[in-house]
């Protein structure tokens, strides 16, 4: 079971777009893939639970974390080996993780916990709450979207994720995130000149 949650060992950058439900995360992951020319890992929970939805009419459950945490990082693990220099993450464990123990009373499953925690990125990208909210089948708690982004950001800050926060209009977002990736990969760049790789 822990296996299936490990991330693939392999010398990219790795970048996620973190934050609650309707703040921009899947349409600044495209624009960044396109701007770097690599690929984009969407979020497995989505096709997971639309599926569900679909076939049920049943929401998300407790029981459904373990496997969308397992299919997301599967897809980051294929995905990871097609990027070029960066990989654009649109969710990741800790983002599951903040889920669930919203979701479930605190609760997280010991596999998911470990993994989130221990799965590591380059950059975290925050999403604000300032996007408009856009109602589907999925999203839910459209009330409560300052708890639930402090929820994503206090996750952050108390597994010491190095993010930045994205507010405004989505050039604004774009553009910031673009400055701050770029950083990165130009310290990546002069490290391995430096050591001679």
């Amino acid at each position: 079971m822990e296996e299936k949650l490990k991330q693939t060992n392999i010398n990219i950058v790795k970048v996620v777009l973190f934050g609650p439900e309707s703040s921009g995360k899947t349409t600044l992951s495209k624009l960044l893939a396109r701007h770097y020319n690599t690929v984009w890992v969407p979020e497995y929970a989505r096709e997971y639970l639309q599926k569900k939805w679909n076939n049920e009419r049943k929401t998300c459950e407790n029981s459904d974390m373990l496997p969308i945490a397992e299919g997301q990082m599967k897809l980051e693990n294929e995905l990871a080996q097609k990027a070029d220099q960066i990989l654009i993450c649109d969710t990741d464990l800790l983002e599951t993780k903040v889920y669930s123990e919203e979701f479930y009373g605190g609760f997280v499953h010991p596999d998911l916990q470990k993994a989130a925690v221990q799965n590591t990125y380059d950059l975290y990208l925050l999403t604000y709450i300032d996007a408009p909210w856009k109602k589907d089948d999925l999203r839910d708690r459209p009330e409560q979207r300052t708890e639930m982004f402090n929820a994503f950001e206090n996750a952050l800050k108390k597994y010491n994720r190095p993010y930045v926060l994205l507010k405004g209009a989505k050039r604004d977002r774009l553009e910031l995130a673009i400055f701050e990736i770029d950083k990165i990969l130009k310290s990546k760049s002069n490290l391995y000149r430096f050591s001679g790789k």
